[in-house]
């Protein structure tokens, strides 16, 4: 079976990894068809646009892309590739795992956190303007349908995956209307999951954040709204490594996007120096989607098995190892396996 896959480089360093990772994703022995599509800066000139219609056509066919990452202009310009991507294909759920890795030095040990974040509304809605000169306001749209969609796929992949407990994060004790909804959703959902080995509770989201630095090990899935969700999953890498080793998917009924959480480092284009563990990750949720276990496990355990050994190490894990090294290690011990 050949397995057709949009192949979405990027910006910066994405082209870079995105080699190393197909590498690695074809030395397991898989077949795929990479139908490479491009979207980012350099399509602004040729099409007006980061993202050209091709590029949503070609998921929208294929259902599964394997995405570099892009640059987002800071305070002007086009809003977000990737929030556009995640809107346009009702991509509704953004998955982002955070677990240790031996030979990854950090201040914690022995972290298994996934992070479930609503990924089509909230702040992310882009409804925003102007008040007279001096003043701009953003609308939170937070609705039932989407809280409880995104609570019912945080239960299934803790029953799927072998996870114990869920915890609901808000801010629903100050925004009592739009966060009172998300969580009143995930309660009503939790209902529907009682007897099912689950364990459901909440957590205000700056109280979340404190208990992670103290105490990560007492926490399993956590399901959030999009803004919460983003911030709270850029510090769950944190207590792993950092977003140099912090995969992510983004789900939805009929199409799937894998991609790395980091961004598109154009100051380290080129120079073969940027760790694709991300996106090789990233891969490993992929090929998951797939049903390829055996695959994905085999690509997973490679990586931490050399990361652990400590010979052939990107530079930002402390080794002198670049992109294409890393990769081809990678590769090397997965065809050996």
């Amino acid at each position: 079976m050949t397995y057709t896959v949009t192949l979405i480089p990027g910006d910066g360093i994405g082209p870079e990894l995105a080699d190393a990772t197909t590498n690695v994703l074809e030395a397991t022995g898989l077949k795929f068809e990479w139908r490479r599509v491009d979207a980012g800066e350099s399509q602004i000139a040729i099409h007006g646009t980061p993202l050209p219609e091709a590029v949503l056509e070609s998921i929208r066919e294929t259902k599964v892309a394997l995405k570099g990452p892009i640059t987002t202009p800071v305070g002007e310009g086009f809003r977000s590739v990737n929030v556009t991507l995640r809107q346009a294909l009702d991509l509704y759920a953004n998955l982002r795992p955070a677990r240790s890795m031996k030979g990854v030095v950090t201040r914690y040990e022995n972290v298994d956190l996934i992070i479930v974040r609503e990924n089509t509304e909230d702040l992310y809605a882009g409804i925003e303007h102007r008040v007279g000169k001096d003043a701009a306001e953003s609308i939170k749209i937070i609705t039932r349908a989407a809280s409880e969609r995104i609570a019912r796929f945080a239960f299934e992949y803790a029953i799927a995956n072998g996870r114990h407990k869920v915890t609901a994060v808000h801010k629903a004790n100050i925004m009592k209307l739009s966060d009172g909804l998300f969580l009143e959703s995930c309660r009503t959902v939790a209902a529907q999951y009682e007897g099912k080995g689950i364990e459901f509770e909440d957590r205000i989201v700056d109280n979340m954040c404190m208990q992670l630095v103290q105490k990560p090990e007492l926490y399993d899935v956590m399901v959030l709204p999009n803004l919460y969700g983003d911030i709270v999953s850029d510090l769950c890498a944190g207590l792993v490594g950092g977003l140099g080793v912090a995969p992510g998917a983004n789900i939805g009924e009929s199409a799937a996007v894998f991609e790395p959480v980091h961004g598109s480092a154009p100051k380290y284009a080129g120079l073969d120096v940027a760790n694709p563990t991300a996106l090789i990750l990233s891969g490993v949720m992929m090929l998951r989607h797939l049903g390829e276990t055996a695959a994905a496990d085999r690509v997973e355990t490679a990586v931490r098995d050399i990361i652990a050994e400590g010979r052939t190490v990107p530079k930002d894990l402390g080794g002198t190892a670049g992109t294409r090294a890393f990769g081809q290690a990678v590769a090397d011990r997965i065809a050996a396996s």
